[in-house]
């Protein structure tokens, strides 16, 4: 059952990524929390499945024409910033508070998406 529900998840994950240009974690977080993973844990297991995801959707896009790479090049350095900053932050912050951060930005997100800015 355990594969057939992580298959499922992937596609719709890979789906939504692709679409949205990002999402796959809100739908993999939980998913890996209801398996039974940490918020660490399924924060950080998202995210190494979300990096291929996005690399191909990226190529994708590139090569139909989408985008450029200069678009996004100048997001890149400040980008690699936030990750360090990030990766710092959560070995600080405690499972619960990481969690309640997570499903707050959550529907910070959806409220902003649904509502208009």
């Amino acid at each position: 059952m355990k594969n057939v529900k992580s298959f499922f998840f992937g596609i719709v994950a890979g789906v939504i990524n692709t679409l949205l240009g990002a999402g796959a974690g809100i739908l993999i977080v939980p998913f890996l929390r209801s398996e039974g993973l940490s918020q660490k844990a399924a924060q950080a297991t998202a995210l190494s499945v979300i990096l291929p995801l996005s690399a191909v959707s990226m190529l994708i896009y590139l090569r139909s024409g989408y985008f450029s790479l200069g678009d996004g090049v100048y997001f890149i350095p400040f980008g690699l910033i936030g990750v360090i900053a990030g990766v710092f932050l959560m070995g600080k912050i405690p499972q619960k508070t990481l969690s309640l951060i997570f499903y707050a930005f959550l529907l910070y997100s959806g409220s902003r998406m649904l509502f208009g800015r």
